[in-house]
């Protein structure tokens, strides 16, 4: 790999920068790629699309001409706000699936190491903490403790944010009144559409197990296929 290559890819991993390195396997030439930035080839353009989406790297034929696709993706975040019984089922789900995992509750009772352990812990509210958590397209917000003093702002900044996955626990009728407050906050129709509520794959979950379950299905489903699987 040429040097400056290899320095564009150091400065996009300290950047959470999504790339790829289209390398010509004759020619051995070499091409950087970020994500979403046009390659001039549409066939390329739609193989990186799904490359990037599924943080596959492979070999592909462009023009009659072999080249390897390297992704470089971010690695992937998970934010839990609520530190409850389903955070502790989903939490070893999310981590055997590549997610790095950081759990938010101001309630000290709750957001204990004793029953987290081996996990980041924030005990302040979230309009506080999420800032500084540096959520992106590859950062995953879960709001899961029924309370919208601490659900709603966490919400809040996840809307504004770009990360690919918001999900909220709670029945139709408690999501509705969720809606309610976030449209009184300013937030149009569509940019709320983009919380998933009741959280979770429709599998007819039972205990926490399996909530967490319908929860971690979903987003990898999201994760793979995009909002509007």
């Amino acid at each position: 790999m040429k040097a400056d290559i290899l320095q564009r890819l150091l400065e996009a991993r300290k950047g959470r920068r999504g790339v790829a390195v289209v390398s010509d396997l004759a020619s051995g030439e070499q091409r950087f790629i970020a994500r979403g930035e046009a390659s001039g080839d549409a066939a390329l353009d739609a193989a990186l699309d799904e490359s990037f989406a599924r943080d596959h790297s492979r070999t592909i034929e462009i023009g009659g001409a072999e080249v390897f696709i390297h992704i470089h993706n971010p690695p992937l975040k998970m934010i839990i706000v609520g530190a409850v019984h389903v955070a502790q089922d989903l939490i070893p789900m999310a981590g055997a699936a590549g997610f790095d995992v950081s759990v938010i509750d101001p309630r000290g009772a709750f957001a204990t190491a004793e029953r987290f352990p081996q996990v980041t812990l924030h005990s302040d509210w979230p309009d506080e903490v999420m800032p500084g958590l540096g959520i992106d397209h590859r950062t995953a917000v879960l709001a899961l403790t029924h309370d919208p003093k601490i659900d709603d702002p966490a919400l809040t900044h996840a809307l504004r944010s770009e990360c690919f996955y918001i999900g909220a626990l709670g029945s139709r009728k408690t999501h509705a009144g969720r809606l309610e407050r976030l449209s009184a906050h300013g937030f149009e129709a569509e940019t709320m559409a983009r919380i998933h509520g009741p959280i979770g794959l429709d599998i007819g979950a039972r205990g926490t197990a399996e909530i967490a379950i319908s929860i971690m299905g979903q987003v990898v489903q999201v994760l793979r296929r995009g909002p509007g699987a």
